[in-house]
Formats: C-alpha cells, structure tokens, sequence
C-alpha cells in the first residue's frame, strides 16, 4: 500500500511518500480501505517525537489518527462486513492512518451516514471525538450555561461551538478578524478577535471554557470563569495547567475511543445539529506541506488527505 511516513523522528522534511506492507485483520479487527484521513495537531508532535512513550519505537512509522473508508477484509469475531462504509479514530495512542489501508478493532468504528461523504465524515472523527468528550462529558455543559471556547476557526472548537449550542448554552469564542465570519456561521453569539482585544478584559462570569489553543492563552483562561467554573484544556500537554485559584476547576479530557462516541457524531450529523468544518484537501503525497499549514496553526476548519 502507499502510505506518508518518517523513518525517524524531525521536521516536515522527514515524511516520506511510498509502499509500506498491507496490514493484516487480526481477531476482532477489520481492515479498511482509507478513503479519506485528516492532520490533527498530533500528528506533528508525534512526527517530532514531542511523545515520551514513543521512544523505543520501531521505524518506518506512519502517523494519523483518523479516517473514513470500506470494510475491505474482516477477522474473526468482528461484526461488520465487507462493503461497509465506516469512519474512526485509532485507540489511544495509536498512530497510522496516512495509508490506503489500515487495521483497527471493529469495536472502534462506526457505520458512516450515507449522506455524509468520506472526506466529511473523516474531519468530524477525532474533532468530533473530542469536542463532544471535551464539552459534554468533562465540561458537563448545561442549557443555560455560558462557555468560551479558545481558537473557534480550529476543526474542534468549531465542532465544540456548534455543539454546545446544541446543548443549548451561550458561546463565546476567539479568532482571527478573517474568521470572524466563520465561527459567527457555526452559531457562537460573541466574538473575539485576539488580535485586536484581550478576551480577559472583555469576557468575564463564564461557567465553562473550553481551550484548544494553550499555552498563555490556557493559562489566562482561569480570570474568566465564575467561582465554581471549570475549564477543560485539550493543548497543554497531559495535564491540565494549575489555576492560580482555588475557586474553579482545570481538567484533562481523556477522549476515549468507542463505537458509541462515532455513533454519537453520527447522529449529531444526521440531526443537522452540526455540519463538517471547511477542509482543504491534500494528497498524500503531499505530507509534508500539509504538516507545515497544520504547524503554523493559521488556517481553519481541516486538513484532510483524500487517499482514494
């Protein structure tokens, strides 16, 4: 199969495009041809070798998290089908969907929408997953509640954005004045252009935010909350950064992988309570580029691979 990958860890320059043995089902996996796989964040970190537990190992390895495409091959006990349309993301931990083919449990990934396309259904996966994770099972957004959500153009904010307003809360959320727009279309009741205005003097009681962006911005997010808020931080590493007071709460959502959560999006989708991010599309081939766009963190919506 083809596939994007590195034979050690370093900048952009070190992924690779070429022809990498065709995975295997194993008990309880399927092998699905990828159609369609997105960047995440993560996957320059780990193409940096940013991640402690992947010290030891073994090269050539090919980054990605998640994926749409067909049940091509099904190993014993995994209850899906050849033909089926499916989308997901690898367990925790796993890398390896820049590839035409990839094996993961069937128990991970769910029947995709038939009005969803493969390119869509591949950019809701992991920023779905999380911002649903994030929002609704960390954060516990409540109807009623007002959240700010740091970085609204990115794939999960701009998932996050129209999900809590789906759960029927007031959002508030950052950009830049070229996306303003954008996040206004995703539903967010009020703006911020970074640029232009520090959100901590312009935003303040906040039951909830919700930062995808870390660093001082992570940090700075504690001054808005009431006493009692929490905050969940999807950017600053595996802990959540320590609030300089005692009166609000700093959490790490632990985004586990499931059928459940993809049936989640699934549905989210076909209810119309959320739409697919703006994407912009790359071969694989074209690993690189795309990795330097997602590291610079100047775009919106998705950088997806259409494979096929």
């Amino acid at each position: 199969m083809k596939a994007a990958y590195i034979e050690k860890f370093g900048g952009p320059e070190v992924l690779q495009y070429g022809d990498l043995p065709d995975p295997v089902a194993g008990s309880g996996e399927v092998v699905v041809d990828v159609h369609a796989a997105t960047v995440n964040a993560a996957d320059w970190k780990f193409r940096a070798g940013e991640y402690a537990r992947h010290s030891n190992v073994k090269f050539p390895q090919i980054p990605g998290r998640d994926f749409s495409g067909v049940v091509s091959a099904v190993g014993d006990g995994a209850d899906l089908k050849v033909g089926d349309a499916v989308f997901g993301v690898l367990g925790a931990g796993k890398e390896g969907t820049y590839c035409e083919k990839v094996a993961i449990p069937a128990a991970l990934v769910a029947k995709k929408p038939d009005g969803l396309s493969h390119i869509d259904a591949a950019a809701l996966a992991l920023t779905g997953l999380t911002a649903i994770n994030s929002v609704e099972d960390t954060l516990k957004l409540r109807r009623g509640e007002t959240i700010l959500i740091q970085g609204g153009a990115g794939g999960v904010a701009g998932f996050a954005i129209q999900f809590a307003k789906y759960l029927g809360a007031r959002v508030i959320t950052t950009c830049s004045a070229a996306n303003v727009d954008y996040v206004r279309s995703l539903g967010a009741d009020q703006v911020i252009d970074y640029n232009a205005e520090n959100f901590t003097r312009v935003v303040s009681g906040c039951d909830a935010v919700f930062d995808t962006v870390g660093g001082d911005v992570a940090k700075q997010s504690y001054a808005v909350l009431k006493p009692g808020g929490r905050a969940a931080f999807i950017a600053s590493g595996a802990e959540a950064p320590k609030p300089d007071r005692s009166d609000v709460a700093g959490l790490r959502p632990p985004v586990p992988r499931s059928r459940k959560a993809m049936e989640r999006i699934a549905e989210l989708y076909v209810a119309g309570a959320v739409k697919p991010p703006e994407v912009k599309l790359y071969k694989l081939s074209q690993a690189a580029d795309a990795h330097r766009l997602s590291q610079a963190r100047h775009f919106r919506g998705k950088l997806v691979f259409q494979v096929r």
